[in-house]
């Protein structure tokens, strides 16, 4: 099948399309998270590596001039141009938001290339699994950080247990992407190191995680009241809530005797009750926001007489209102700051977050990676703790684009080299031949985690 459209070549002119030279890898998207995926592909792999990206000057960017490297303009719509440029790789890694990926699949099964990806198996991947296997494909899938690197780690540390027949009683797991503590310079104890949106649309999440045998729903509006204090060591004391549904993974890793099992994200004290406040006041949904400014919108979440503080205290079901209301005030939602016309509420908040809780130049971002095990064996119970702290290097990578984006140019790497002939399917790294050197070579790269046992 021929493309119906002309690609649009930026580097050295000599893309023809189809069929021309087949190249190792091509990554499809130029997000915050590309930049350490695409230099290592280039520079330690090797590889020729083809970015498509709908605004190229971002991809142009990425290669640097690399002369193994093409910037390549590609809109992600037309999947007849998707199913050229794709046939002309050995490896596609989708970089696109997650939605994307079972167009990219689909074309990927048609010209019989394998794809990794960071994001979580959707219903509509795990669905192409018979298939991938059937032409021995491998989907690789939740190869970043979390999920990804939380993945690996997990299993690691579970299969050497098994085998020194150690069950596993409760497993609990916190990440977070916060900023360094000597950066760490706004009220809301955060920073974005990727989409602003993203971080408001998972905002909106219901949860499910198990609990010493018996298992708790969390609705989406509830999510942020149910956090828990949690200590990491040399670091203090975070905030956790549970992130989607931990249950299943009982089973994805092993463990169905744990009667406690929960994966959350880890944020900095006062995170919570802000974004509960925010679920409270109605300002996390998709309704047009109605109003020109953010203290005309705020005025018509939290109508009647009186002043607006006052007002929206009375909704707030938070453990410190007052807080809530500062942090706010400090974001601007009591300012007149102008809402771009036509916004939702949850666009119009997405904006304003992205003017103020961004990094400066020079500062960085820091990743913390913690899991814990209790467990029960021939000598006793213990208490196994995991833990990855890892720092974005000053007006260099972030810590954030390094564990998401440097495990999937490994598992690109590997595809490549034959290290995984043999797995195909719709797969998570959660086997040894995965685990195993991702983890090992992550680790020479300063990637690495600190266990103790209590």
């Amino acid at each position: 099948m021929a493309s119906s459209l002309p690609y649009i070549v930026i580097s050295r002119g000599r893309w023809k399309g189809r069929g021309d030279i087949i190249r190792n890898v091509l990554v499809l998207g130029a997000g915050l998270v590309a930049r350490p995926l695409i230099r290592y592909l280039l520079e330690v792999g090797g590889f020729d590596v083809t970015v498509a990206s709908r605004t190229v000057e971002k991809a142009v960017q990425l290669v640097e001039g690399h002369p193994k490297g093409d910037p390549l303009a590609f809109d992600i719509s037309y999947e007849m141009d998707l199913l050229g440029l794709v046939s002309d790789h050995e490896v596609v890694i989708s970089l696109l938001p997650y939605t994307h990926h079972p167009a990219v699949a689909r074309a990927c099964l048609e010209e019989g290339k394998h794809m990794i990806t960071t994001s979580y198996v959707s219903p509509a991947m795990r669905e192409m699994d018979a298939r991938a296997k059937d032409a021995g494909l491998l989907f690789l899938n939740e190869i970043g950080l979390d999920p990804g690197i939380d993945h690996m780690e997990a299993m690691s540390i579970i299969d050497e247990l098994k085998s020194k027949d150690v069950r596993v009683q409760e497993f609990v797991s916190y990440c977070g992407g916060l900023p360094s503590p000597e950066h760490n310079t706004n009220p809301w104890g955060y920073k974005f190191s990727w989409s602003p949106r993203g971080v408001v649309l998972a905002s909106r999440n219901s949860a499910r995680f198990r609990k010493d045998g018996r298992d708790i729903e969390v609705p989406g509006r509830e999510l942020f009241g149910s956090y828990v204090h949690v200590p990491i060591a040399g670091l203090g004391e975070f905030e956790g809530y549970p992130n989607r549904d931990s249950v299943p993974y009982a089973a994805t890793y092993g463990i169905p005797e744990a009667r406690t099992v929960l994966r959350g994200t880890l944020r900095n004290k006062g995170w919570c009750d802000t974004w509960k406040g925010l679920h409270d006041i109605g300002m996390l949904d998709d309704s047009p926001a109605n109003a020109k400014t953010y203290r005309g919108l705020l005025e018509g979440l939290a109508p009647g007489p009186g002043d607006i503080r006052g007002r929206a205290l009375k909704l707030l079901r938070t453990r410190d209102n007052w807080r809530v209301l500062s942090n706010w005030e400090w974001l601007g939602l009591l300012s007149d700051i102008p809402i771009i016309e036509g916004s939702s509420r949850i666009d119009a908040l997405s904006v304003l977050l992205e003017t103020k809780l961004n990094y400066a130049p020079g500062e960085r971002d820091m990743i913390v990676l913690e899991h814990r095990f209790g467990t029960s064996g021939s000598e006793g119970k213990s208490t196994i703790r995991s833990t990855l702290i890892a720092k974005g290097i000053p007006d260099g990578d972030s810590a954030m684009s390094r564990t998401v984006g440097l495990p999937a140019a490994l598992a690109a790497e590997m595809v490549l080299k034959g290290e995984l002939k043999g797995l195909s399917g719709v797969m998570i790294p959660s086997v040894p031949a995965i685990y195993g050197p991702v983890l090992e070579r992550l680790a020479k790269m300063g990637l690495s985690f600190r266990r103790s046992w209590t």
